[in-house]
């Protein structure tokens, strides 16, 4: 509800940013172009190791040391677990697309959505900016909330920052170019396959919403998981878009340019709209809301069965 302070954030940063210096000073010492791909790919293993275990050991401490402190200690636990969520700042970030295209026209569109897309946002139309901001949104929502929520409950605060660790290695150095290809080879499969659990959640998690909000369509939410989900080159984004473009009769995906480069992408809604407005924007940030409360409700009754006697 509250998000991440502003001011918190500039005094001290946010946990992400920490790992995010981490990964930085890692790459720089490791990751040497004079060296051998083999070599690479080995320091790459390395680099991860060190990122996944190192802040999960500093949660575990913290955990273990304020689990005897009744209330205050899982107030503290809580307060750090949910900085490792994205609800509010995605929803902001996306919404300000709708508003920025809504007040100011296209340039102003591009601007803020190219702060949550890599694709080059002067090639992009209207349209495709709010196709951009409602993939931004359904992918997110299944790295940037439901996967991190799916850790923290499956371990606790360790798992959810090593979760944290691992995706964003996987953002800063599991890119598929010279510098990366291989020293970021581990980061890019282990995200892959941590994330593989939730993003089958979040998809159903768009589906049962789309059940919910007037306008959208829970049975061609499902039909899109089913026909064009396996069509994404990740093995993990194309549940959630797919649901999402399902739910709202559009297509995204597709072709798209990053770095001037054209990446043919199969589309997600394969049939539907791609003349979309910032309306399609404000009914995505509606079932996003809609799928968010229930998956606090399915935990918050995870949590209850587990607390119960017996």
């Amino acid at each position: 509800m509250l998000g991440y302070p502003a001011w918190l954030f500039r005094a001290i940063g946010h946990p992400v940013s920490w790992i995010g210096r981490l990964i930085g000073y890692l790459d720089r010492m490791l990751n040497r172009a004079a060296w051998s791909d083999g070599r690479r790919r080995l320091a790459g293993v390395f680099t991860l190791l060190v990122l996944v275990a190192l802040p999960a050991a500093l949660a575990w401490g913290v955990a273990v040391y304020f689990a005897p402190l009744p209330y205050l200690g899982l107030a503290l636990v809580a307060v750090l677990a949910s900085s490792l969520l994205a609800q509010r700042s995605l929803a902001s970030h996306v919404s300000a697309v709708a508003k920025a295209l809504e007040d100011k026209g296209l340039e102003a569109g591009r601007a803020a959505v190219s702060r949550i897309v890599g694709r080059d946002p002067e090639r992009l139309d209207e349209p495709a900016v709010c196709r951009a901001a409602i993939e931004s949104l359904a992918e997110n929502f299944s790295d940037g909330v439901v996967a991190p929520a799916f850790w923290l409950a499956a371990g606790g605060l360790p798992a959810g920052v090593a979760y944290k660790a691992i995706n964003t290695a996987d953002s800063m150095i599991g890119h598929k170019n010279d510098r990366y290809r291989a020293f970021g080879w581990a980061a890019a499969r282990l995200d892959d396959l941590v994330n593989l659990p939730a993003s089958r959640l979040s998809g159903v998690l768009v589906v049962a919403a789309a059940a919910i909000v007037p306008g959208a369509g829970p049975g061609a939410a499902w039909q899109a998981i089913r026909r064009d989900a396996h069509r994404h080159r990740s093995p993990n984004a194309g549940w959630p878009e797919a649901a999402m473009a399902g739910a709202l009769g559009i297509s995204i995906a597709g072709a798209r340019h990053y770095g001037g480069v054209l990446v043919q992408d199969a589309e997600m809604g394969m049939g539907g709209r791609r003349e979309l407005t910032t309306a399609d924007i404000r009914l995505a940030l509606t079932i996003y809301w809609v799928a968010d409360l229930l998956l606090i409700g399915l935990i918050g009754i995870g949590a209850l069965a587990f607390s119960l006697p017996g």
